[in-house]
């Protein structure tokens, strides 16, 4: 069989600056990257808890330092967005681009090469920290500050070198959940679904999406989580990534400016089971540029078993794809990120720019 084409670097990767985290990549994977995103280092690194303190203390989770409920019987607490810090999410993305920028200019970053930012959901940022109970209330008003920081990067970052990848981890443990898996009852979505779970998830992505140009470039990484190494719960198999893939693509503002579309593979899984979904993902064949996919088939030190992940899916679906980890490396012990970019690339035809 053919070896896939291009590589996708999910979000996060160990390092000491987002210059480090550049340079490193363009290094060790040429021509297999259509965009780089900064590493998410520094304080960023472990997913969304950054922003667990934009949040007023009583908001948050008792777990995670927050000030329980008052039992007096007056009622919940209400919020305006005074209560609500800024994301920074902008302020990250700019300084970080001016590096991209630069390390272009010294033709270390190829010119074709795009800058890439993720972002998680408000959904997801605030199931990770908020109360469930406030959580309907919350939620509007962190989505405003995560707009706020949206504009501000697309009126400051040129359309053209711009993706914005959208980070969906509780969207999956809330459709596990739905299906009756056995998930702590946080992982229950909080705000009532007349048009169905899944129409509900989707509708929180449309909502932001509708006010970024339509010029700039979207992609998606649906996660099942990465603590401590473990995700959440296990899938039995893709598909209910392929159902909350074809429902993102469905949408007409979503569907023609999808970049690509990145799902987990769990390390265990080399059987033809855990693939057959993948045949029914619905790519616009007839697009002048459908959707990649890439899926998460790299795992640190194991060449072997990566090539047979590979070998499974290249029997089992219908499309072309390329390669990535299950999910962001932030949290990946540093000595295995020099496995991981080596096998990417070994496993990676070249050169593919003009294939991506």
């Amino acid at each position: 069989m053919t070896k896939p084409t291009g590589v996708l670097m999910v979000g996060s990767v160990p390092g000491a600056s987002p210059q480090e985290v550049f340079t490193r990549l363009a290094t060790a994977l040429p021509g297999r990257l259509e965009a780089i995103p900064d590493g998410e280092t520094g304080e960023r690194w472990n997913y969304i808890g950054w922003q667990l303190q934009r949040f007023p203390r009583v908001a948050r989770r008792n777990e995670l330092g927050g000030i329980p409920l008052s039992e007096s019987g007056s009622g919940l607490p209400t919020f305006t967005l005074a209560d609500i810090e800024p994301t920074a999410y902008d302020e990250v993305a700019l300084s970080s681009y001016t590096e991209f920028k630069r390390l272009r200019q010294e033709h270390i970053i190829p010119e074709n090469v795009r800058f890439q930012i993720g972002l998680p959901s408000p959904y997801s940022v605030v199931v990770g920290h908020v109360k469930t109970e406030l959580a309907n209330a919350i939620e509007p008003l962190y989505e405003q500050r995560l707009a706020e920081s949206i504009d501000h990067i697309f009126t400051a970052i040129p359309h053209d070198d711009l993706v914005i990848q959208w980070d969906l981890c509780f969207e999956m443990t809330a459709l596990e959940f739905d299906q009756g898996r056995p998930l702590d009852k946080r992982h229950q979505a909080y705000f009532p679904s007349p048009s169905g779970l899944l129409q509900g998830l989707v509708d929180r992505v449309v909502r932001l999406c509708d006010r970024i140009p339509e010029d700039v470039k979207l992609a998606f990484h649906l996660c099942y989580g990465d603590l401590n190494h473990q995700h959440f719960i296990e899938p039995h198999d893709a598909l209910l990534l392929v159902k909350l893939a074809n429902a993102l693509l469905a949408r007409e503002t979503l569907g023609p400016r999808t970049e690509w579309i990145h799902l987990p593979v769990p390390k265990e899984r080399t059987d033809p089971g855990y693939f057959a979904p993948l045949a029914g993902l619905k790519l616009d064949s007839s697009a002048s540029k459908p959707p990649r996919i890439y899926l998460g088939v790299v795992h640190a030190n194991d060449e072997a078993g990566t090539k047979k992940r590979i070998d499974t899916a290249q029997a089992s679906v219908p499309f072309p794809f390329g390669v990535a980890t299950e999910c962001g490396l932030g949290r990946t012990p540093p000595e295995e990120i020099d496995s991981i970019l080596r096998i990417c690339k070994k496993v990676t035809a070249e050169p593919v720019r003009e294939n991506l």
